[in-house]
């Protein structure tokens, strides 16, 4: 039997701030510095990447080349793009175990 592949784009499953919000979390839990990188990247796209750049007013290819496997956005990126999402991140004590 021949096993078909098919290509899926995973911003095809961002479409609300739900889905988006909880992909981030999913990904802030990976504690995996670059997939959260990727993933806000993903997010990003999902969005529009040129939406999102002219609303965090940083410049398209910045975006793409800050959100990219590899890329090292400033804390300052991060958050200009999260506010430009409606996403904010949030901090609580981690859970001893």
């Amino acid at each position: 039997m021949e096993t078909k592949l098919y290509n899926w784009d995973v911003t095809e499953s961002l479409k609300t701030p739900e889905a988006r919000a909880a992909y981030i979390e999913a990904a802030i839990a990976e504690n995996d510095p670059e997939f959260l990188t990727i993933a806000l990247g993903d997010v990003a796209k999902a969005e529009g990447m040129s939406k999102v750049a002219r609303k965090a007013k940083v410049g398209r290819e910045n975006l793409y080349r800050a959100f990219a496997p590899g890329g090292n956005p400033t804390m300052a990126t991060v958050m200009r793009v999260l506010d430009a999402l409606g996403l904010t991140i949030r901090v609580s004590p981690a859970i001893a175990g």
